[in-house]
């Protein structure tokens, strides 16, 4: 299937999920991160969830990231450009919603992309080759394409992978994991 079809497929199931179903497979997917080999790096970057896209509500992961004393990040856009510059979570940081109703810092301690050890990439579908759709303006690309090589990139995902996505090109990222409310498929 093509990433254009995707996208309209895995809106649209999204769309019949009930607010207590995303409550329960996001707090199922947190709990299966505990299982990967991450926790000794340091800086972890996190997207905000877009509830009126009925994405993966983060808020478990933050809890567990805060629990560990992890270093968490989080990013702003920049619509024109289409690079996210990054600012560290701290108890001063102060939100608003952009355009796009994604809640972003206003400001910061900036964090360099060459010092986050983990990314959690939002998605729309993925793979079984690790190839992932997001919403097409290609910000998650072009920022984990300046990532350290050694980053460890984590798809979260309600779904189940489809067989292959078959216009990958070659400026697409492939994750290392992807992990749903039922397991952890790994890419590497």
């Amino acid at each position: 299937m093509y990433k254009k079809e995707l996208r309209v497929k895995y809106k649209a199931l999204r769309s019949q999920l009930s607010p207590a179903e995303i409550e329960d497979k996001s707090m199922a997917m947190a709990n299966r991160l505990l299982s990967l080999a991450i926790w000794e790096r340091t800086y972890f970057h996190l997207f905000l969830t877009i509830e009126e896209h009925k994405e993966v509500d983060t808020e478990f992961i933050l809890q567990i990231l805060a629990g560990k004393d992890k270093e968490i990040v989080v990013a702003k856009s920049n619509f024109e450009t289409l690079e996210m510059t990054n600012y560290l979570l701290t108890d001063n940081t102060k939100f608003q919603k952009n355009q796009y109703n994604i809640y972003e810092p206003v400001d910061g301690i900036e964090v360099p992309v060459t010092k986050i050890d983990v990314v959690f990439v939002p998605l729309l579908a993925y793979d079984k080759q690790g190839n992932r759709v997001g919403y097409g303006k290609g910000f998650y690309d072009k920022f984990l394409s300046q990532c350290k090589a050694d980053v460890i990139m984590i798809g979260l995902s309600f779904f189940e992978p489809e067989a292959v996505i078959d216009d990958v090109f070659a400026g697409d990222i492939r994750l290392d994991y992807c992990v749903t409310p039922a397991m952890v498929y790994s890419f590497q």
